[in-house]
């Protein structure tokens, strides 16, 4: 933030106390604390307020019930899979040229195979039709 780093807040802290002098020194870094104070109460209320006049509180609420930390893919395919097994459906597993085997055109539930994810990390996943 502000490209400030420990070693710069340092020198800034060093510079202050050379120039304001050790015995100002308590009264200003008092004045600076109750600024800090001051305005950290400011913002609070005025967040408080734009959450009241607005509703972003609800919206906030609306947004972590979409969180997509989530979603756990692998849950989802657990899920699909268990529950299609129950179906006692037959999936064909995925041939190198990308078209349905013979296998697949005996299945007992319609349905194809998706390429999804990037061009560096390709993967097929199988979505029956509804």
């Amino acid at each position: 933030m502000f490209g400030l780093t420990i070693e710069k807040l340092f020198v800034v802290a060093l510079l202050a106390t050379v120039i304001i002098g050790p015995r100002r020194l308590p009264d200003y870094a008092s004045r600076l604390a109750t600024l800090v104070r001051h305005l950290t109460v400011r913002a609070s209320d005025a967040a408080r307020r734009v959450e009241r006049e607005t509703g972003v509180g609800a919206l906030r609420d609306d947004w972590t019930t979409l969180d997509p930390r989530q979603y756990d893919p692998r849950r989802i395919i657990r899920e699909a899979w268990a529950a299609s097994s129950a179906a006692g459906a037959v999936v064909p597993a995925p041939d190198d040229a990308g078209a349905s085997s013979d296998a697949a055109v005996e299945r007992e539930i319609a349905g194809e195979w998706v390429t999804i994810g990037s061009s560096g990390h390709p993967r097929r996943v199988w979505v029956p039709a509804e």
